[in-house]
């Protein structure tokens, strides 16, 4: 039995929508709202924001719209 291991940035979309349904922030926040909630982590995560063609102006909704995190 395999088990498909999910993308990192499914856990940071997955906790994105968490805030999101939390109203802690909006759809239409830009994407440099969540730093201050990752704390430590974010250089990371902005990382791989950046990779993934994403700037912190960005609204979270466009975070939350990707179907799959394909890299190429």
């Amino acid at each position: 039995m395999t088990q498909k291991v999910a993308h990192p940035m499914v856990k940071l979309q997955r906790n994105v929508q968490s805030l999101v349904e939390s109203q802690i922030i909006k759809p239409s926040d830009s994407i440099w709202k969540i730093a201050l909630l990752f704390g430590n982590d974010w250089q990371y995560w902005k990382a791989e924001l950046f990779e993934f063609g994403f700037t912190m102006q960005d609204p979270v909704s466009e975070l939350l719209s990707v179907e799959a995190w394909d890299e190429e």
